[in-house]
């Protein structure tokens, strides 16, 4: 029996890590529960160690100034690592069709400081930023650097707080806000390329059919099949029509090269 338990607690992967040693119980616990703030409300978390989401939001020069022995690099290392496997398991499971290349592709744009920032943005992140006097006379709450960063660290600190089905939750809010305008402008212009591929080998030009449709009308999935010299060349699946024929044709790519042509 004491192997048995101890074996479950060995594999009992889902339980968060040890949380950092400066991080400790926010005093107002001990007497009851505090009230959720407008910042954990728009990410959709209400921290059980409030400090953790204090640490994520001090910025360096505010840590230097004021005399504080930790500031959010550390938290963000570690959301960095927690945002690509998610990002990376999304990516593999919504784009079955797609090579490991443009996967790559699409993640590189998805965890990028620029989508990072948009999303912190969208938080109003900048005026919950702890950062030194310089920081804030050069406009440090609107750098994207910041924004990003930070971004990192509060997924770290989720992850921290409550485990990684939490921290998935908190990415997926990101991914979803994206994901779509990102794969749209990554395979923007495969049916470009794959129509001056078929004129270039002598066949005819790629016909696209809607092979299925599936889902509620407030998120259907779209099938296309991309069709090229009387066979089907590629197949892609979307939110849209649109994203559909662009993944279908970016799979084309990769095989109309073998098909026969005049």
């Amino acid at each position: 029996m004491t192997s048995s338990v101890h074996t479950h607690a060995v594999l009992d992967t889902e339980k968060p890590p040890a949380r950092p040693r400066a991080a400790c119980y926010h005093p107002s616990m001990v007497f009851g529960r505090r009230p959720t703030t407008p910042l954990e409300k728009r990410l959709g978390h209400r921290f059980k160690h409030p400090d953790l989401l204090q640490l994520a939001l001090t910025h360096r020069s505010y840590a230097n100034e004021q005399g504080v022995p930790e500031h959010y690099e550390r938290l963000e290392f570690l959301g960095d690592a927690v945002l690509g496997m998610v990002t990376a398991q999304w990516l593999y499971e919504r784009n079955r069709e797609l090579p490991e290349g443009e996967l790559s592709k699409m993640k590189a744009q998805l965890v990028s400081r620029t989508s990072l920032a948009q999303h912190a943005e969208r938080l109003a992140l900048g005026p919950e930023l702890r950062i030194g006097v310089g920081e804030e006379r050069s406009g440090g709450r609107s750098k994207a650097s910041l924004l990003a960063d930070s971004m990192e660290a509060i997924f770290g600190a989720i992850y921290l707080d409550a485990g990684l089905d939490e921290a998935r939750d908190a990415i997926l809010a990101m991914l979803q806000e994206t994901g779509e305008e990102r794969t749209q402008l990554l395979v923007s212009d495969s049916k470009t390329q794959l129509q001056e591929m078929t004129q270039a080998l002598g066949l005819d030009l790629p016909e696209y059919r809607l092979a299925a449709t599936v889902g509620p009308d407030h998120s259907k999935v779209f099938t296309i099949e991309c069709w090229v010299g009387g066979e089907i060349a590629g197949r892609g699946e979307g939110p849209s029509k649109k994203t559909a024929e662009q993944k279908s044709a970016a799979e084309a790519l990769t095989r109309v090269p073998s098909l026969p042509h005049r």
